[in-house]
């Protein structure tokens, strides 16, 4: 059965940004992109950097270390289409943004 985890109120994070959570044992990412909210892993697949660090154009983040771009809605790497980070299913209650970590 799936648990929705608190990861920030809605008006921590900005618009066009990212934002680096713990939530659980889990270390995330947050984005908000034209007023929706996308939860991925935080951990870039190439070095381990923090995408919620990286900076974000359109739906792109690009990893502040070396330079890898990911789509934050699909969680699929533009450097290696054939790997992607994790996204969590995603909503908005009662002014939190919560993710779906099962």
């Amino acid at each position: 059965m799936s648990e929705l985890v608190r990861i920030a109120k809605i008006d921590e994070v900005e618009e066009g940004k990212g934002m680096v959570v713990e939530a659980g044992e889990k270390c995330l990412a947050v984005f908000k992109v034209e007023g929706a909210f996308h939860v991925i892993d935080n951990t870039c697949l190439h070095r381990g950097g923090p995408l919620g660090e990286g900076d974000v154009e359109g739906e792109t983040v690009t990893c502040p270390w070396h330079g890898w771009e990911y789509n934050v809605k699909t969680g699929h790497c533009l450097n290696n289409p054939s790997s992607h980070v994790r996204t969590y299913p995603t909503v908005v209650e009662d002014g939190e943004v919560k993710a779906d970590l099962a």
